[in-house]
């Protein structure tokens, strides 16, 4: 649009005033000639009052936190959830720390979508850059993507040639059902673990049993079909061959097939349960027999989250058919990925084609480029192994000590406490894990969350930047508050 037109249309007055603004700038840049990052960081200066709280990442005009939260109850849907009974106004984060409008600093062992740290400044100076460069879609030729694919690849089995990106994990499940299908046209039906969780749109929704289940659930739909979730704690649901072939089985007796299986390698929301030796594999076996194609969900898995491996599957000795992957990709940049083999990809371009508005964009190319580099320069994957060794057998100490420790479960920094009533009955202690979630934020800001179909596992999914000295901080704050809650085992 031509600058001396913009005064002759009739727009609304926020858009007119945007439009405004936007060549007032666009003037300035012309008239100062100097590039564009001197100028964001002389507009921030100016904008931002040297030594106010909103340079530290609070906007200088802060809402009280009630404020905040009475108008989130009149503006935002119901069951948009928080976290916490008593919700902290947080405005700030840098590396496993947040920080709340008070300054008091939290430990974060929640937010496994910043994998390599809250506002790491290499990834927020690609995405800065990009932004302030170009934005735009994959429909054009940008080399960010490119670099992303290349430094994505060769971390994967190398059958896995192919790369989609969309704009979030939910995405990637929905796109990865999609290709899974076309490769074996009128085998709509798909395999599923019980208590995953794959996605909030509507199939990844029909494929997670923790949700179609749960409260407000419409129930298992009829091209769905559940493997039972295996419990090595009380030595239930091991026999995967076993599991894959009564699923197969229910699938023809309904006159149909199964044309996909999808599985986190460890299931995360599901209560960080980790499968038996061999499960995997036998039920990959299973379902390429029946011509499934095998998607391994390595949306909170992956990325060297699990310390021994980069990949979480790679674990189970498995090589899947399709990778889908989120959340971590973009260290809080909203962006997913969906990794196939070419043969896959061949099926699936059948004449239709394949776009996704913000899936690929410039800034999701650098984003993903950027944590790809500081997981290797700064050596993440072995910082998982080595700090989630140790977390995990400092844990299986305290197991010992307290009654309420049933289980200790998981690989690097991938990890569950399942809290019980007793060691004896093994029965899920879900009111007590909702008073440790509460009193750790409280008392010793300390974020944890609970999950599993029970809501009695605390799950440990931090950034793993994650050091040893935290470790040390979380388990002195998990043992003051165990403490208050529940005496130690008899001795």
């Amino acid at each position: 649009m031509d600058e001396e037109r913009v005064g002759q249309i009739e727009l609304g007055i926020p858009v007119a005033q945007a439009a405004i603004h936007y060549l007032g700038l666009k003037n300035r840049w012309r008239k100062q000639a100097i590039g564009k990052s001197t100028y964001l960081s002389k507009h921030l200066q100016q904008t931002v009052p040297a030594g106010s709280r909103a340079e530290e990442g609070e906007p200088a005009e802060s809402m009280d936190a009630k404020v905040i939260l009475e108008a989130r109850r009149r503006i935002v849907g119901p069951n948009v959830t928080l976290l916490f009974d008593e919700p902290i106004h947080m405005v700030r984060g840098e590396g496993v720390h947040l920080y709340d409008a008070d300054g008091n600093e939290y430990l974060d062992t929640v937010n496994n979508v910043a994998h390599v740290g809250h506002c790491h400044p290499k990834v927020t100076a690609a995405v800065t850059k990009a932004l302030m460069t170009l934005n735009t879609n994959s429909r054009y030729l940008h080399q960010d993507v490119i670099r992303h694919a290349q430094l994505l690849l060769p971390t994967l089995p190398s059958s896995l040639e192919a790369v989609y990106w969309t704009s979030s994990g939910s995405e990637a499940t929905e796109l990865a059902v999609r290709i899974a299908r076309a490769a074996c046209p009128g085998a709509l039906h798909v395999a599923v673990m019980d208590y995953a969780y794959h996605g909030h749109t509507c199939l990844a929704n029909d494929l997670s049993p923790l949700k179609f289940n749960g409260p407000g659930g419409s129930g298992q739909p009829s091209f769905v079909h559940v493997l039972p979730c295996p419990d090595i704690y009380r030595q239930t649901n091991l026999d995967g061959r076993a599991a894959a072939r009564k699923v197969i089985a229910e699938a023809h007796a309904a006159g149909a097939r199964i044309g996909a299986f999808i599985a986190e390698p460890i299931l995360s929301c599901g209560g960080q349960v980790v499968l038996p030796n061999g499960y995997l594999a036998a039920v990959y076996e299973e379902m390429r027999a029946e011509g499934a194609a095998c998607i391994a969900d390595e949306i909170q898995t992956g990325f060297g989250r699990v310390g021994r491996t980069f990949w979480a599957f790679q674990l189970h000795g498995v090589v899947p058919d399709i990778v889908t992957l989120g959340k971590p990709i973009g260290n809080g940049f909203p962006m997913g990925a969906v990794v196939v083999s070419r043969r896959l990809a061949k099926a699936f371009s059948n004449g239709t084609a394949y776009f996704a508005t913000f899936g690929g964009c410039t800034a999701a190319g650098a984003a993903g480029v950027a944590v790809m580099e500081a997981l290797q320069e700064e050596q993440l994957q072995g910082n998982a192994a080595v700090v989630g060794a140790y977390f995990k057998e400092q844990l299986q100490i305290m197991q010992q000590e307290f009654e309420v420790i049933g289980d200790v479960r998981g690989e690097g920094l991938m990890l569950g406490i399942e809290l019980v009533d007793s060691k004896a009955s093994k029965a899920p202690a879900t009111l007590l894990a909702n008073r440790v979630k509460e009193a750790a934020k409280c008392r010793e800001r300390l974020l944890i969350a609970i999950e599993g179909p029970h809501s009695n596992v605390i799950k440990i999914k931090p950034p793993i930047v994650f050091s040893l000295k935290d470790v040390d901080k979380y388990l002195a704050a998990l043992r003051k508050v165990l403490e208050e809650e529940q005496p130690l085992c008899p001795k």
